[in-house]
């Protein structure tokens, strides 16, 4: 489960910031706002790259992009193997994304906490990250389906409904 959770949550993810950067592109179109360097400038920091505040490091904001949204889209992946799936995983998903933006960029000092931000600006990047976390997510889920349904999944099953006795699948059910 995990090997296939590693390439499929690559691809998702890689598939969540591709839409995510289109998205972006209509929004900046429509709205007049400049593209954000705050990935590049986040990168730099992280790995101890030269830092020229006169130079929009392209190549760097992108990698920073689409290596952050591929290696989050493999934690999506897990999820949907593990048998959460669904518009509710993406839900909780888009926090995790979110969250991963924050504490990487604060903890550079490159970014600011969101509630400190233009209101504008808080609600444009909410949107943005939560489109990469369901575009992700349906790719993940579909991906993952292909295997059929994942442990959680299978536990739910024994019991439709809501039960708050329901025990453990036996360790040979669960596929662990």
């Amino acid at each position: 489960m995990m090997k296939r959770a590693l390439w499929q949550g690559a691809v998702a993810g890689t598939a969540g910031v591709l839409v995510m950067t289109l998205g972006e592109k209509v929004e900046q179109r429509a709205t007049g706002r400049p593209d954000s360097h705050i990935p590049a400038r986040t990168m730099e920091r992280l790995t101890g790259m030269r830092e020229d505040p006169g130079r929009q490091p392209v190549p760097v904001n992108l990698a920073m992009h689409v290596g952050q949204g591929a290696l989050l889209g493999i934690l999506r992946s897990g999820m949907s193997h593990a048998g959460l799936r669904g518009p509710w995983s993406s839900g909780k998903f888009a926090v995790v994304r979110i969250t991963s933006d924050q504490i990487l960029e604060n903890a550079t000092g490159v970014g600011a906490p969101p509630q400190t931000w233009p209101r504008r600006e808080l609600v444009i990047d909410l949107l943005h990250k939560t489109v990469y976390a369901f575009a992700t997510g349906a790719v993940a889920d579909a991906l993952a389906a292909r295997s059929g349904p994942g442990p959680g999944q299978r536990h739910a099953a024994l019991r439709p409904g809501r039960h708050s006795e329901a025990g453990p699948l036996a360790r040979g059910r669960s596929g662990v």
